[in-house]
């Protein structure tokens, strides 16, 4: 059984967090790191923004400054994601491609989300991959319902994705910060998101405490790519390039 690496949770502001991310990726693509799943949470909230997207159309700039809300652009592509500091824990995987013995893109996601789909059926729901379309990437919903969201960088035959997992989930909250251009009122993009969007406490019916979660990530990742994780912390070259990126 393969060995993969696992950063257990910790939690930095928006800018620590992409940074980390992109120094495992090229970690990885220099071989210095084995495949790493990672784990980590973000304070204070913050709205990240995909590759190509533009911040002014994305984002209530206004209501982040006036809350403390960071705005950092990610290196993958996708939309843009709120990061609650309380309602979410977030995931990023850093492989091989090879070593996920897939063929293309959506079956990355596929692969990947598997992880995330066992570690929730642990908990007692039932997911479904999403293939997404032209202008959304893959997702996985419970009940139809989006519950976890992510996005892929891919270099060298390696690639990055990383995601979102509802927690738990304040809609109204959520877009205060970002922009959607059809919408005139934030209380009508609720009213169609409620319908869209759910977490992992309004489907149990009960909250979930961090530490529940993130073994049952582990467990599910494991089970799912046939993987052993060990335990481990970022080597002083990813700490070092973290903090100059």
């Amino acid at each position: 059984m393969r060995e993969w690496r696992l950063l257990k949770v910790r939690t930095y502001n928006a800018f620590r967090n992409m940074a980390i991310d992109e120094a495992i990726l090229r970690a990885r693509i220099q071989n210095l790191v084995p495949n790493t799943l990672r784990l980590y949470r973000w304070k204070p909230s913050a709205v990240s923004i995909g590759k190509f997207q533009n911040i002014q159309n994305e984002v209530q700039l206004e209501n982040c400054r006036k809350h403390g809300v960071d705005v950092v652009r990610r290196i993958t592509g996708g939309g843009t994601v709120y990061h609650d500091a309380e309602g979410e824990i977030t995931y990023s995987v850093v492989a091989d491609k090879k070593d996920l013995e897939v063929e293309n893109i959506t079956e990355v996601y596929l692969k990947v989300y598997s992880g995330i789909a066992e570690a929730l059926e642990i908990l007692g729901l039932k997911s479904d991959f999403s293939p997404g379309s032209e202008k959304t990437c893959p997702n996985l919903t419970v009940e139809g319902k989006k519950i976890s969201g992510s996005s892929q960088c891919h270099k060298k035959g390696v690639v990055l994705q990383h995601g979102t997992l509802l927690l738990d989930v304040d809609l109204e909250k959520m877009f205060t910060f970002l922009r959607v251009p059809w919408a005139k009122t934030c209380m009508e993009i609720v009213n169609v998101a409620k319908n869209k969007i759910t977490s992992v406490k309004k489907e149990l019916g009960r909250e979930i405490s961090i530490g529940e979660m993130e073994n049952a990530l582990a467990k599910g990742f494991e089970k799912a790519l046939d993987i052993r994780l060990a335990s481990s912390e970022l080597t002083p070259y990813e700490s070092e390039l973290a903090e100059k990126l």
